[in-house]
């Protein structure tokens, strides 16, 4: 069964940082480009990151640019998120994607694989 399941989230202070993970079973993440997706209440989903299969190439949303980093490790089949200084803006469900897509893209449509996201609350 082709699965992704994210891990990592939950309440942090402002500053503060967590580490997401998003783990494939199912098939292999080597050939797929992976992307992190967050959805806060009320907003639409937004791409934050993203890093491609080809050459291990990343994206950053400007929102993100300096305090989140994309990274992988192909041996243990996950993708990560590491997330420093985090503000109460980046509070959202946060979601990973793989695609067969050889390039870093945040078009959804893109993305073949989903997971069930994880929630990120940033608050004092």
């Amino acid at each position: 069964q082709v699965q992704l399941v994210e891990s990592g989230g939950g309440l942090v202070q402002p500053g503060g940082s967590l580490r997401l993970s998003c783990a494939a079973s199912g098939f292999t993440l080597d050939y797929y480009t992976i992307g992190w997706f967050r959805q806060a209440p009320g907003k639409e989903r937004e791409g934050v990151s993203c890093i491609s299969s080809s050459d291990g190439s990343t994206y950053y949303a400007d929102s993100v640019k300096g305090r989140f980093t994309i990274s992988r490790d192909n041996a243990k089949n996950t993708v990560y998120l590491q997330m420093n200084s985090l503000k109460p803006e980046d509070t959202a469900v946060y979601y990973c994607a793989a695609g067969l897509v050889v390039v870093v893209t945040t078009d959804s449509k893109e993305y073949d694989y989903w997971g069930q996201g994880t929630q990120v609350t940033v608050s004092s």
